[in-house]
């Protein structure tokens, strides 16, 4: 079992960044890919990026291709999204979670643990 709680969405203006924090507690995050997807009012939740057990393999939506990065620290069970040049279509709940699956899924059903999510806002 994996407990994943997201931290670090706020408020920022357009062109902006913010940094996401996802911290793992339960088992060792290591032993997980990781993913961060979002999903903002009225749509379905999309993949965002995701990244493999020891962060050799990164995979992102082309939406976010060279704005986001995806890191992880195994050491400190935790895994980071760096949101720069931020755009009011990035606006939405992000969540974190943990695939079984190998390299980097991003499909959703693919992760078996998830975060509560933290909201991102960015105005124009």
């Amino acid at each position: 079992q994996v407990q994943l709680v997201e931290s670090g969405g706020g408020l920022v203006q357009a062109g902006g960044s913010l940094r996401l924090s996802c911290a793992a507690s339960g088992r060792t995050v290591s032993t997980y890919t990781m993913g961060w997807f979002r999903q903002a009012p009225g749509k379905e939740r999309e993949f965002v990026a995701a990244i493999s057990r020891i962060g050799r393999t990164t995979n992102y939506a082309d939406s976010v291709k060279g704005r986001f990065t995806i890191s992880r620290d195994n050491a400190k069970n935790t895994v980071y999204l760096q949101m720069n040049t931020l755009k009011p279509e990035d606006t939405a709940v992000y969540y974190c979670a943990a695939s079984a699956r190998f390299p980097v899924p991003t499909i959703g059903s693919e992760y078996i643990y998830w975060g509560r999510g933290t909201q991102v806002t960015v105005s124009s």
